[in-house]
């Protein structure tokens, strides 16, 4: 914003923003049907650059958790299909993925092994020497 310092900056950007809405305007009331097709060619070369560029462009950590995601539960599907052994698996991945989910919390989790270390509760901190 340093250049809003400087008048005759200001006076320069809002000249050839003046010129080309000139420039626009007349060109419009000059061959109407000639503008509207540089518009449309312009408007269609843009999208082609954008799907081009969002399509070769580098994916985005979020697109690759989902695409994860998506394969973890087809991993899982498959392994309820074979568990079940009819074949016939439901069709909603979110609500087979959770019961399956719920299935394993209930095995049994080994004891954790913590020790307790008994520490100088009797002795007070000296706060003032700090």
């Amino acid at each position: 914003m340093a250049f809003l310092k400087n008048r005759t900056s200001v006076f320069i950007v809002g000249g050839l923003i003046i010129l080309a809405l000139l420039g626009l305007f007349s060109s419009f009331t000059a061959n109407p049907a000639g503008f509207l097709q540089k518009i449309a060619v312009f408007a269609i070369i843009g999208l082609l650059i954008y799907f081009l560029v969002r399509k070769f462009s580098s994916s985005s950590p979020q697109k690759k958790e989902q695409r994860a995601f998506l394969k973890a539960a087809k991993k899982s599907k498959k392994r309820l299909q074979q568990k079940s052994g009819d074949g016939a698996a439901k069709t909603s991945s979110l609500g087979s993925l959770t019961t399956l989910k719920k299935g394993n919390k209930t095995k049994k989790k080994s004891p954790a092994h913590l020790t307790v270390i008994d520490g100088k509760k009797g002795k007070k901190k000296n706060r003032a020497s700090l």
